[in-house]
């Protein structure tokens, strides 16, 4: 079959022959380097679906991470409002205490008091 391929340059100067093989050398070179572009841009394209998937997966995660920051904030404020009705009922109880600590001791002067008198 390479010789039908080569025969019709049969009969051809030799000034065409030599223009002939260096346009098939030339050929061959684009065609390597082509094939080197091919590989390249075949690399870079997969580098650049791994960088997108890359991407996909942090922007999941700083969704995630997004939701996860608002549902703990939302807990905090929610333990901040428990804190401060405690802190506020504890105050009640302590008022509370102090107002029954003093009847206490206004019962106790009123006993001893009346202690006293009985004494007499």
């Amino acid at each position: 079959m390479s010789w039908a391929v080569e025969e019709w340059k049969e009969g051809l100067s030799p000034k065409v022959l030599q223009k002939i093989h260096e346009l098939e050398s030339q050929v061959d070179k684009l065609k390597k380097e082509r094939q080197q572009k091919q590989y390249q841009l075949e690399t870079l394209e997969a580098a650049l679906q791994k960088q997108k998937q890359k991407i996909d997966n942090e922007k999941n995660e700083s969704a995630i991470l997004k939701r996860e920051n608002q549902s703990l904030m939302e807990l905090c404020d929610n333990l901040e409002k428990a804190k401060q009705k405690i802190s506020h009922d504890l105050q009640l109880k302590e008022s509370q205490v102090n107002i029954q600590s003093g009847q206490l001791n206004s019962c106790k002067k009123d006993i001893e008091r009346l202690e006293q008198e009985l004494k007499r």
